[in-house]
């Protein structure tokens, strides 16, 4: 009976928040929005001894209150083409005399190294309507808590298999994997436009991880690596927000 009387009160009252309509440009605003962002990062402590500049594409799900805090979660994926290390730092002894890995068909094989990674967070932070067109944008500064991981990435060239040495979970020995706690700090300004059309936001974004290696052995260092790091990434992040609240009609229509 009381599962019944619940579901009967969510049926009377989600239509009401559904069809809830907000005059955004005169009062300030509760409302969920999604968001899909890209940066372009820099590496920073240990990150930049193995990687260069890489790109970083997630989204999150964001809730801003009346009171302008704003309560997201979100998650980005790193991806980046440069990697600093040599051929000789990352696969050591498997290396013939002429620095070149020999594949599974008994030639020299091409190979890309890439940088992958993840971030995911729980962030909070503050709008300050300064230079917007409504109450509810504006500078804003934000933080956030979660978790990050990077490693290397060996691409081999599809005409050719693999090395036995690399083929497998054998590739895990050599991808310097690692992860751990991460903490960040956003600064920026964020537009919400008046008519729901057009909203983004451009800030300055500072992340720092300290990591730990995620692989059980180090095929290199024919050991497990003991060692904890510091992967910093700072970036320049653009953002596209899609709200879901309703805006309230004109006053007054002209025919």
């Amino acid at each position: 009976m009381r599962c019944k009387r619940l579901i009967i009160i969510l049926l009377t009252i989600l239509p009401i928040v559904a069809s809830a309509q907000y005059d955004i440009k005169n009062e300030k605003i509760s409302t969920w929005m999604f968001q899909v962002t890209y940066a372009y990062q820099f590496p920073g402590m240990d990150t930049k001894t193995l990687f260069g500049n890489n790109h970083s594409i997630g989204g999150s799900v964001f809730y801003k209150t009346d009171k302008n805090w704003v309560f997201s979660v979100n998650g980005n994926f790193i991806t980046g083409n440069n990697v600093n290390i040599t051929r000789q730092q990352l696969f050591g002894d498997i290396l013939d005399n002429n620095g070149e890995i020999i594949t599974g068909d008994g030639i020299y094989g091409s190979y890309a190294l890439f940088e992958r990674g993840a971030h995911f967070q729980a962030r909070v932070g503050k709008i300050f309507p300064v230079l917007s067109p409504n109450p509810n944008c504006g500078f804003f500064v934000q933080g956030g808590l979660g978790y990050l991981f990077n490693r290397i990435r060996t691409e081999f060239g599809s005409y050719a298999s693999p090395p036995p040495a690399l083929a497998g979970d054998y590739l895990y020995g050599y991808d310097r994997m690692r992860g751990g706690f991460a903490w960040s700090a956003e600064i920026g300004y964020l537009f919400l436009s008046n008519t729901r059309v057009f909203n983004f936001s451009l800030s300055l974004e500072f992340t720092q991880a300290y990591t730990r290696p995620l692989r059980k052995w180090d095929f290199n260092l024919m050991q497990k690596d003991t060692n904890t790091y510091i992967d910093q990434y700072i970036g320049i992040r653009a953002a596209i927000y899609i709200p879901t609240y309703k805006r309230k009609p004109a006053e007054y229509y002209y025919y």
